[in-house]
């Protein structure tokens, strides 16, 4: 047997060295790039204040806040869960539910809450369990549908609680028009999901209707094949799609239970028809491109409650409780998002 020269062994030892540098250098890049992320997003935040709030809360408070925003992340990655299993029996929950948590937090501090992490959803099923490109992308288009159809349906319950609670009025024909329009994009999410299941794709007919966008383009067949991935995934697992559409109200309805935890533990007594409509001002906010709708969300529950009645001092308590609660996930997502990246 010939065996491997001291000069083969000595080149293995230095592209082995070279490897290792590269990963360190790698690694020190993503996580500098976090802490970049963190601390822009962090260095107007109110911490103090936040902290002088939670210490006005009981222990028991904190931990049922803390265990409702628990469940409501499982049932929002049991939604993305029931999806990607029903291609692949082998996916598991629990490793689901740390990305999702270091989607939010990179959503957080980038662009906003609603969207910015998902690349790292697509990238952990084609690493973790060899999805193509293309059904890893189907999978989250159809959980952000899922996620659209939840939000925009408590939106459109929103704008209703609006109307009741005489936050707009609807005596102007304007008004009514405004609201009508909100109602009708409130629709898109379901007839997408119906267009999918009939065999008819949206998004790719309104991009190849486009003039100044090449129909046969990479970009273009990438997102109609998409589509397709998750037309198909309708009309084979039409009970999964069902069920996942269920947990995702129910991930909705939580989120609407914990603000109005949160005006409870503050102090603030609000009839269901105000509690919503002050819930939707929030989260209208957070559409904004904003690292956490910074200032935004601020000012919708100063003006909502305002409304009602509640003191900007009591308003901002409730916005400080918020901000605590997602910088503390998002700080948590960023920490998993860094050492998912690092892998």
């Amino acid at each position: 047997m010939n065996s491997p020269s001291p000069l083969s062994m000595g080149e293995t030892a230095k592209g082995g060295e070279k490897t290792k540098s590269l990963r360190v250098l790698r690694a020190f890049a993503v996580y500098l790039t976090l802490a970049a992320l963190l601390y822009f997003a962090l260095r107007n935040a109110p911490l103090d204040e936040i902290w002088n709030t939670l210490r006005q809360l009981q222990l028991w408070q904190i931990a049922v806040l803390f265990g409702l925003n628990l469940f409501i992340y499982a049932l929002i990655t049991l939604r993305w869960w029931i999806i990607v299993r029903a291609e692949n029996k082998l996916v598991a929950y629990v490793p689901l539910l740390l990305v999702r948590i270091a989607v939010f937090g990179v959503s957080y501090f980038t662009l906003g809450p609603h969207v910015g992490g998902e690349p790292l959803q697509i990238f952990y099923l084609q690493r973790k369990y060899k999805f193509t490109y293309m059904h890893a992308t189907a999978s989250v288009i159809l959980d952000k549908l899922l996620e659209l159809l939840a939000n925009f349906f408590l939106l459109a319950l929103g704008l209703t609680a609006i109307v009741q609670a005489g936050i707009l009025s609807t005596n102007g024909s304007s008004s009514w028009l405004s609201l009508s329009g909100l109602v009708i994009l409130c629709l898109w999410p379901p007839v997408h999901i119906i267009l999918l299941y009939k065999q008819k794709y949206p998004i790719s007919a309104a991009l190849r209707s486009v003039s100044f966008i090449k129909k046969d383009s990479k970009a273009v067949r990438f997102v109609a094949a998409s589509e397709r991935l998750a037309g198909s995934f309708c009309r084979r697992h039409l009970s999964s799609l069902l069920f996942a559409v269920l947990i995702s109200l129910c991930a909705g309805a939580g989120m609407v239970s914990e603000f109005a935890l949160i005006t409870y533990f503050v102090q603030i007594q609000l009839p269901f028809w105000q509690t919503v409509s002050a819930w939707t001002a929030g989260w209208l906010s957070l559409l904004a491109p904003l690292p956490g709708g910074l200032g935004a969300l601020e000012a919708s529950q100063v003006f909502a409650l305002g409304l009602f009645g509640i003191s900007a001092t009591s308003a901002i308590s409730v916005t400080l409780l918020m901000r605590g609660r997602d910088i503390l996930i998002g700080g948590i997502g960023l920490l998993l998002a860094g050492r998912g990246v690092g892998k």
